[in-house]
């Protein structure tokens, strides 16, 4: 060791190096990696948990439940910071590292950063197999973390302490790179978190990694401001983009200036609020106005989406035969999807380019028009479902209870869900507020990710505003044990259970397209011992929240939920309400076709029926393949 490098294991230095680490967009800095979450073994307490209590002055540590759990609070914690910030997440070798590959996947497809520490097996080998150690007769360099690999935007494994001299910075620029950013892993052999190497002392100053918003190129917005002009019925999809952008007041500018209608993705919930021109969610579970507007538009800019398939209906949504698209991405993959004219660039500045660009120009006024109408006929017919007797079995309809919450909802709160029927009625019917926002995950559609995502927002946000965490019970039973992390850290959340029995949404999907729905309510075992559809099999879901601290109530009724939510707002602890839901009374459909892999052949003449009408309506299916666009000759022929 000189005076220019200091001595430190590998997992110290990996901690020094962590904290020092800083974000800067528009002139705002902070810090990349605030905290970190482990759950510790025998293959990382005794690396990185010691190197955290030594090096950790600036990186607080966390403590979860579950090594998934953590991952999906980092993402929380990422989409609240508008991807400016995350977690490292620590896990010990073996399980504890596997836990952590779905909340790798759903990170990467999300386009959230997360930044895992999975540990591994021993480098030196001079132990022979060692604990938790998977064998392979294929390849003796292999681990279970290889199965991080495909899961993450970028993965290194460190078999030696100087590797981290590379790795890290690697890390910190595809973590806050708008483009690339999703799960990145670093695997550490355990015995190299404690090996010791004399580091540069310069590797350990702060450092800060500007984001910049890429502008588009003058040819792809020439390109795109011609689609624009000659379109006679514009539509704008917002995605996620436009929410790590901090897009939403240049898009609220943009849309109503020019007068383009504008649907909005899962992720891009809230991407604008209060404004004539929205037409609420679009797809397979976006509103019958979104979907009849996107029908018949000639142009859609899609901006910051992935166009998934319950986007873009598995393809068969647009349907007018001269559609074209642009996309503006940072992502260029995402960008050229559906044959667009792509606009690679961050979305507020191609949104505010567009809208120099445009000028005055103004949407003709049939697109705007139909879109009010559809809008209203839409509202009309929410209202009467929302107008539907509750009283059947005691029970209240799920979109009784979003109303409720939606209806107690002010500027600085959060509303958070990820799958079964939630975040698809959030998508249709949820008005969010100015000033409060959504996080939807349906990207990977994660069963417990809610909670501990409720809990990364927490973090982010501080103790203002209510963080709403709207559940299932069946993906409550997934992932309750957060709750347990909320009462231990003081981290408040107000947890929304709606209980109706089991996996409805998939039950309801099972028997719509086959006539049967076995294995999706929570049922004990048939009287022949063949399949779980005998009597009902209930759940005590508030003694189970109230086991872990928290304070818990069942809610029969609207009022009773109302006057819940509002003695949860003023209180300070998480607090978890519990409503029983119908099982059936779906919201209104919207229309929008989706693929599925419907059984080609079937005993039952119900199942062959409704899956013949399924295949018949995939002839609406389009590629939509174009010839690139030229700004000077139009469409190449």
């Amino acid at each position: 060791m000189t005076d220019s490098t200091v001595r430190l294991t590998t997992a110290q230095a990996l901690v020094r190096f962590l904290q020092v680490q800083f974000s800067e967009r528009d002139g705002q800095t902070q810090r990349a990696i605030p905290a970190i979450f482990g759950i510790f073994g025998h293959g990382n307490v005794l690396g990185v948990g010691q190197a955290v209590q030594q090096e950790g002055a600036e990186l607080p540590l966390f403590q979860p439940k579950n090594e998934q759990s953590m991952v999906h609070t980092a993402l929380g914690y990422a989409k609240a910071s508008r991807r400016l910030a995350t977690f490292a997440c620590s896990a010990s070798i073996g399980p504890g590292s596997t836990n952590l590959l779905t909340g790798a996947a759903t990170a990467t497809t999300n386009r959230l950063p997360v930044l895992l520490l999975p540990s591994d097996t021993f480098a030196g080998r001079r132990q022979g197999v060692v604990l938790q150690q998977l064998e392979g007769g294929t390849s003796a360099d292999e681990s279970v973390n290889d199965a991080f690999r495909p899961l993450s935007r970028f993965f290194d494994r460190v078999s030696r302490p100087e590797q981290l001299l590379t790795a890290l910075p690697q890390a910190m620029r595809v973590l806050l790179d708008p483009a690339e950013t999703g799960a990145v892993t670093i695997s550490l052999h355990q015995d190299v978190q404690g090996e010791a190497f004399d580091f540069p002392r310069a590797f350990f100053e702060p450092r800060t990694w500007s984001v910049t918003r890429r502008p588009p190129a003058e040819a792809e917005l020439a390109a795109a401001v011609q689609l624009i002009e000659g379109a006679r019925r514009p539509l704008i999809i917002a995605g996620g983009g436009v929410r790590y952008s901090a897009a939403e007041e240049a898009l609220h500018r943009f849309a109503e200036r020019h007068q383009i209608p504008v649907a909005e993705t899962s992720a891009g919930k809230g991407a604008l609020a209060d404004s004539e021109v929205l037409l609420g969610g679009v797809g397979v579970n976006g509103t019958p106005a979104a979907a009849r507007i996107a029908n018949e538009s000639d142009l859609v800019l899609c901006i910051g989406t992935r166009l998934s398939d319950f986007t873009t209906g598995s393809q068969s949504l647009f349907q007018d035969p001269e559609v074209r698209f642009v996309g503006l991405n940072a992502n260029a993959t995402d960008a050229y999807k559906l044959s667009a004219t792509p606009l690679v660039a961050d979305a507020r500045a191609g949104i505010e380019a567009l809208d120099e660009a445009l000028g005055g120009w103004r949407a003709g006024p049939e697109q705007s028009t139909e879109a009010r109408a559809a809008t209203a006929s839409w509202r009309e017919e929410l209202g009467a479902h929302l107008a539907e007797d509750p009283s059947k079995d005691g029970a209240m309809l799920q979109a009784q209870v979003l109303k409720v919450i939606n209806d107690e909802t002010r500027a600085g709160d959060w509303v958070v869900a990820a799958a079964g029927w939630q975040p698809g009625d959030l998508l249709k019917m949820w008005e969010t507020p100015p000033g409060s926002f959504t996080h939807i995950e349906f990207a990977f559609s994660c069963m417990g990710h809610e909670i501990p995502a409720g809990l990364g927002i927490r973090l982010r946000e501080g103790a203002d505003g209510e963080v709403f965490v709207v559940i299932g019970d069946g993906t409550y039973l997934m992932q309750p044990t957060e709750l347990a992390t909320a009462v231990q850290e003081g981290l408040k959340l107000t947890v929304v259970v709606l209980d109706n029995g089991g996996y409805q949404s998939i039950n309801a999907l099972a028997v719509g397209n086959t006539g049967t729905g076995a294995g999706n309510e929570f049922r004990r075992r048939s009287d022949d011992g063949r399949l779980p559809t005998g009597e009902p099999f209930a759940v005590d879901f508030v003694g189970n929240a109230a086991s872990m601290g928290c304070r818990a109530a069942a809610a029969g009724s609207a009022d009773e939920l109302a006057a819940a939510l509002r003695e949860a707002r003023g209180g300070g602890e998480t607090t978890v309400i519990v409503c029983n839901t119908r099982g059936d009374g779906a919201l209104p459909p919207s229309g929008v076709f989706w693929d599925l892999g419907v059984p080609e052949i079937a005993t039952s003449a119900e199942t062959a029926k409704l899956s013949e009408e399924h295949r018949a309506r995939r002839a609406a299916q389009r590629s939509y393949l174009h010839p690139p666009h030229d700004p000077k000759g139009g469409q190449h022929r």
